[in-house]
């Protein structure tokens, strides 16, 4: 029946998210971007992304270093890539170094750059 409040005055504790951030194709990011969640992007970015999966479409551009435990590319990503899963789709254009757990390339895929499997 009765219950105690949370403290008014306790700083709210970071958790993990399941949400996903969509970026639109129209939308240009030029910074740091921090995830708990998963990001699609459609837009460009020029910048950094920490993220627990990110998913480059077709008409993203992406042009910095990325950080998540998944990466798929179907766009353009130039920079470094540090990933659990790495996946290019047919469409892909990569010019990356590349830290890589798993990986999957897809016939059609663009890729120039350095890939090493983490240990």
């Amino acid at each position: 029946m009765f219950t105690k409040s949370a403290d008014p005055t306790a700083a709210p504790q970071p958790r993990a998210s399941n949400t996903k951030s969509v970026f639109a194709a129209d939308l240009k990011i030029s910074g740091e971007i921090s995830s708990s969640g998963d990001i699609e992007m459609a837009g460009e970015v020029e910048g950094n992304i920490t993220a627990r999966g990110l998913s480059i479409t077709a008409d993203g551009r992406m042009n910095g270093s990325v950080k998540a435990e998944a990466v798929e590319v179907r766009g353009k990503l130039d920079g470094d890539v540090d990933a659990g899963t790495f996946t290019l789709r047919a469409s892909a254009q990569v010019g990356a170094d590349v830290a890589y757990g798993a990986l999957v390339i897809e016939s059609g895929a663009q890729i120039e750059g350095r890939f090493t499997r983490k240990k």
